[in-house]
């Protein structure tokens, strides 16, 4: 370890790196409301010199990037993580807002996915800046909103024409995987419909939920066109996550007496390269369209993106990953991840079963940006909750990793 990597080395301080991640978890920041934590973000770095962007996503929606600047002449690197968390499930015993530290775990919801890989990529920016060892290239710190409804902050900055030379994200998969290779996702709503009525004289109505049993039926007998990945064999992946009818437009539930005459489900469609959304489309026809013909009082329609009135839904299509793992940011995490432990990371490219989901990643190589996922470890719930925790000492090498990357990919002026 050379005299710049050892002083960077040297300003990783857990405390700070849980501090941080502490503060995160007690902003709750579930997708659309994301703004609180990027005000806290913006005066944190605000406070400490960095080029501060405080970016409107939407109307009130805010994301924060911030930039160390670099001296110049370095590539630039971005280390990006999202601030939107998961919904809020029901077997949480401790307060999901209160961080609470039990040995190497930090408990809090939202630090699963990924306030804790959020706090990493900060103090590894932090670490860098605190060592005084200046970068050529900028170092960026990219805390967007949407992730988990499409990538709807990244996608917002590559459209603002922003770039860097290359990018990690923090995703929680374990600082011994470099995850390279990911699936796509599409989300699609199904309506069936029906023709209203009451109770008392069904005669002439139509049951849109008793249709849509048919569909999600149906849904479980797609078989996709594809070309199969030995490193993903389980996919492609279809899943039925929701249901909802009622009356009307607008699905009122309060009025059982009447035939019910809208039903829709939001589906989830994991795919491997070479799929395309139209091809998916047209595989679940193949299955859908003989139910008309059986029964001609069935009518379905498919809408992708689904319907806005739904809050927070995917209006994004994210395409599946596949990055080389030759690519110099690859080899430049893996090269830092030995400096730091001694040893080889034990995987790159895809990593099971992490790379059956997606991520920002896509949006980033989408615009020209070589990327790879590297982040902290958690733990999900078990034997009954559904509390989630990050391993902190995963925290702790991800944040020296990720300030070597640093250093490798920016370069450090003598």
């Amino acid at each position: 370890m050379d005299l710049n990597q050892a002083k960077v080395i040297d300003q990783v301080d857990e405390k700070a790196i849980v501090d941080l991640a502490g503060e995160l978890i007690k902003i709750p920041s579930f997708k659309l409301e994301e703004t609180p934590v990027a005000t806290f973000l913006a005066d944190f770095f605000g406070s400490r010199g960095y080029k501060v962007d405080l970016q409107e996503v939407e109307p009130g929606r805010f994301q924060t990037i911030a930039t160390l600047e670099g001296t110049g002449g370095g590539p630039s690197l971005m280390l990006n993580g999202h601030t939107d968390i998961n919904s809020l499930t029901r077997r949480w015993r401790r307060d999901p807002w209160v961080p609470v530290v039990e040995g190497d775990r930090l408990y809090g919801h939202g630090v699963q996915n990924m306030k804790g890989g959020l706090a990493s990529i900060i103090m590894a920016a932090e670490a860098v800046r605190r060592s005084g060892v200046r970068l050529k290239g900028d170092l960026v710190v990219a805390c967007v909103v949407g992730e988990t409804q499409g990538g709807e902050g990244t996608h917002f900055l590559m459209e603002s024409g922003f770039r860097t030379d290359m990018a990690v994200v923090a995703e929680p998969f374990g600082v011994g995987n470099l995850v390279t290779v990911h699936s796509g996702i599409v989300h699609m709503a199904i309506h069936t419909y029906g023709v209203t009525g009451h109770i008392r004289q069904p005669q002439g109505t139509v049951n849109a939920v008793e249709k849509m049993t048919k569909v999600i039926d149906a849904l479980g007998r797609v078989e996709f066109t594809y070309q199969p990945r030995a490193d993903m064999p389980d996919l492609p992946k279809l899943n039925v996550g929701s249901v909802i009818g009622g009356l009307g437009q607008d699905y009122i539930l309060v009025e059982p007496p009447y035939i019910p005459d809208l039903c829709t489900i939001i589906v989830d469609v994991h795919f491997v390269p070479g799929q395309t959304v139209e091809g998916i489309v047209a595989d679940i026809r193949r299955v859908l369209d003989p139910l008309h013909a059986e029964d001609s009082e069935l009518s379905y329609e498919i809408e992708i993106p689904p319907p806005e009135s739904f809050k927070g839904r995917r209006r994004l299509v994210m395409d599946p990953l596949d990055v080389p793992r030759d690519a110099e940011i690859v080899q430049a995490v893996a090269r830092s991840h030995r400096e730091v432990t001694g040893e080889p990371p034990k995987a790159i490219g895809a990593v099971l079963p992490f790379s059956y989901t997606a991520n920002d990643t896509c949006h980033l190589w989408n615009a020209g940006i070589p990327c790879l996922l590297y982040g902290p470890a958690v733990v999900r719930g078990g034997d009954g909750e559904d509390d989630s925790c990050v391993i902190i000492s995963e925290m702790v090498q991800c944040t020296k990793v990720l300030a070597l990357t640093a250093l490798d990919v920016c370069g450090a002026e003598e």
